[in-house]
């Protein structure tokens, strides 16, 4: 019989501060531990959310000083655990720029920075329901793709909007990505009509795992986000779910020979071709 990796998926509902965020997280983190996770997984703004403007610069700090990101990599090192910080949002200054980086970072279990990656799309929208959002004014995109070893498999790294965008995850499961991580702060109207959808087509088509740990509930700068933490296995079945916001943690044992059987049984990504691209229609 195969060997299972235990994960366990975060969903939190993160305050606006990095100090009140790191006190939030955890506990939850100890408790994934204690259930035997190898691996943690947390959501986008693990270490704060706050989107009002005369409020969210001073929130912010450098990776290297954030409160949370220190905090955590000693819990991971306490702990003996792998940690994904689904991202971290912090003071990202580029040529005089200062805006910030929706930043993932995958922590071993020495609590060492092993893989960094920046949310490549941002989420600039208007939603039918009234709401607006323009993340590139105050957050940076990313400019490259992410596959990181770990001792249970290559994992790639996603944030939120990313899931919207499929060439991305073929991409890095092309790049040898067994398991794909969404950690994600969707919004209510999103997070209903969409979340698991796209959750489970992304599994259908990269033959991977797909673990996405979210953000649930109404946070102190008035968002509201949809929870529903996710585990998808490459045949597209959902083997673990969060049915609520609440914060919490969730569990799943993966059978990592799973991702060779769903590629052989359907194999398209060795089938890609180059193909022409169609002329526009007037």
């Amino acid at each position: 019989m195969a060997e299972l990796l235990r994960v366990a998926l975060v969903q939190t509902r993160t305050p606006a501060t990095a100090e009140t965020g790191l006190e939030h997280i955890a506990p939850l983190i100890r408790q994934a531990a204690e259930g035997g996770a190898r691996m943690i997984l947390t959501p986008e703004g693990s270490n704060l959310l706050e989107q009002r403007r005369d409020r969210r610069a001073d929130a912010l700090w450098p990776e290297a000083d954030d409160p949370a990101v220190r905090g955590l990599r000693h819990l991971a090192s306490e702990l003996g655990v792998w940690l994904l910080i689904g991202s971290a949002i912090v003071r990202s200054e580029v040529e005089g720029e200062a805006r910030a980086a929706n930043r993932s970072l995958l922590i071993d279990d020495r609590g060492r920075t092993v893989a960094r990656y920046d949310k490549l799309h941002v989420f600039d929208v208007d939603l039918p329901n009234g709401e607006t959002y323009r993340e590139s004014a105050t957050v940076r995109p990313g400019e490259g793709a992410v596959v990181a070893a770990t001792p249970s498999g290559p994992l790639g790294l996603t944030v939120c909007y990313d899931l919207r965008f499929p060439q991305l995850f073929r991409a890095l499961a092309r790049a040898g990505a067994r398991m794909i991580a969404v950690p994600a702060a969707f919004t209510r109207p999103t997070g209903e009509a969409h979340w698991e959808v796209l959750l489970r087509a992304r599994a259908i088509e990269t033959g991977c795992f797909i673990l996405a740990p979210a953000q649930g509930g109404t946070h102190e700068d008035g968002r509201k986000t949809w929870g529903r933490s996710l585990v998808v296995d490459p045949w597209g079945a959902v083997i673990a779910r969060v049915d609520h916001d609440e914060p919490c943690v969730l569990f799943a044992d993966l059978d990592m020979s799973a991702v060779d059987r769903a590629r052989q049984a359907v194999p398209a990504l060795s089938h890609d071709r180059d193909f022409a691209p169609p002329a526009p229609v007037k």
